[in-house]
């Protein structure tokens, strides 16, 4: 017979990757998708306006940065479950109110105040909920050891996942069902992440926990004593600049270039993510055959060159296809950033350094949308033209510089 113990001194089961990681992890990644990809095709097809679509991508993303200032320490200090649930709980309500108040509002300034509000409100509690996942995948992986890569590669996959059918489902709910079945789906993916959440019984370490602006310093400081992982982090902010671009003309540059539907501008995202899914399952091997070198310059060149290209482009397919091979690139320059980010950062200031390198990754993307909101439709590929320079330039200089760094090839080489 089990001996009965108290439930403060009950010892509870750990929980499996599968249960404890990757079903959570799955349900965010659905609702992170539709809300990134989706929210501003829901405005362009409220306001009819490229200049303040490229304003609401904005918007959205400027909220997700400020969240990160606070959103590593709050995990380290509350831990990942109460931190998902808790975010993931709030963007179903948000959703949920937008999907009621919407359909009542008149076309007009009050629709716009009301989509810019929720691409703001969801994009903070997104952000929230996605450091709390990642922290727990970080966690796993380092319990993983040597095979971290592992681990991080089925965490991406789910992304991908995500971001495959994230658009799609997007597109074509704003299509059939409009906002609220749009809205009301994000709500279901928030609350299944919400109920999935593992129960987490972790122990604070002893002293005063440190304050939640504190974090941000202690990011820094960590980062700037990691240079492999601080050159990475530079490189792949640079090409963020792009791939933002990309994200936030693609609805403008479809709809209203090319005049396809919502639904194509999903179809876009989620054929990019097919072949992202299959770069990820690629360099799961090739790391372990060649080592994350070798697989992160080859990623990094194929991204490079497919961005350079899509400037070019001056048909629909034609876009597809170039996007599709840049995400690849991507998804496979991921693979390491995230192999390298679990090995070196130390384990008490994970989720401050995780906040800290994800707010560096993603500051580009707000200044992306200012540009689209800024730029005229037609100057949009000059301007794509000149960021995939800078992208290329930024990439070339990081990979060259990491090949010189002991630290990345005698660890993870």
């Amino acid at each position: 017979m089990r001996s009965r113990v108290g439930p403060r001194h009950a010892r509870r089961p750990v929980p499996t990757l599968l249960r404890g990681i990757y079903l959570p992890r799955s349900m965010d990644a659905g609702a992170f998708a539709m809300t990134t990809y989706g929210i501003p095709l829901l405005v362009l097809a409220t306001t009819d306006s490229a200049s303040l679509t490229g304003l609401a991508f904005a918007l959205e993303w400027v909220p997700r940065l400020g969240a990160f200032a606070v959103a590593g320490a709050m995990v380290d200090r509350h831990g990942t479950t109460r931190v998902l649930r808790t975010a993931s709980l709030l963007r179903a309500v948000v959703a949920v109110a937008a999907a009621l108040v919407l359909p009542q509002l008149e076309a007009g300034l009050a629709t716009t105040a009301a989509v810019m509000l929720l691409a703001a409100l969801s994009g903070v509690l997104t952000e929230f909920s996605y450091i709390a996942a990642e922290t727990a995948g970080g966690i796993a992986s380092r319990q993983a050891g040597e095979r971290a890569h592992r681990v991080q590669s089925v965490l991406l996959g789910i992304d991908q996942v995500g971001t495959l059918a994230g658009p799609a489902i997007a597109g074509l709910l704003l299509e059939r069902a409009g906002a609220v079945g749009m809205l009301a789906t994000i709500a279901v993916f928030s609350l299944l992440a919400c109920a999935l959440a593992p129960r987490q019984y972790t122990t604070v370490p002893a002293g005063m926990p440190e304050p939640v602006l504190a974090g941000l310093r202690t990011g820094w400081t960590t980062l700037r004593s990691l240079p492999a992982l601080g050159w990475l982090v530079c490189g792949l902010t640079l090409s963020n600049l792009a791939v933002g671009l990309l994200q936030a003309a693609a609805p403008v540059i479809v709809v209203k270039e090319f005049g396809h539907s919502s639904a194509d501008v999903g179809l876009i995202w989620s054929v990019a993510a097919v072949a992202s899914l299959i770069t990820v399952a690629l360099c799961r091997r090739a790391i372990e055959r060649f080592g994350l070198w070798p697989v992160g310059a080859l990623s990094a060149s194929v991204a490079a060159c497919a961005c350079l290209a899509v400037s070019l482009s001056h048909t629909y397919t034609a876009y597809l296809v170039l996007i599709a091979v840049l995400m690849a690139g991507e998804g496979g320059m991921t693979v390491v950033l995230r192999t390298l980010r679990s090995h070196l950062i130390p384990a008490p200031v994970f989720g401050a350094t995780l906040s800290m390198t994800i707010l560096l990754l993603l500051l580009p993307f707000p200044l992306a949308g200012a540009l689209v909101a800024a730029v005229p439709p037609a100057l949009l590929g000059h301007v794509i033209t000149g960021c995939a320079v800078l992208q290329a330039l930024g990439l070339c200089l990081a990979f060259l510089r990491l090949r010189t760094l002991p630290a990345l090839r005698t660890r993870l080489a």
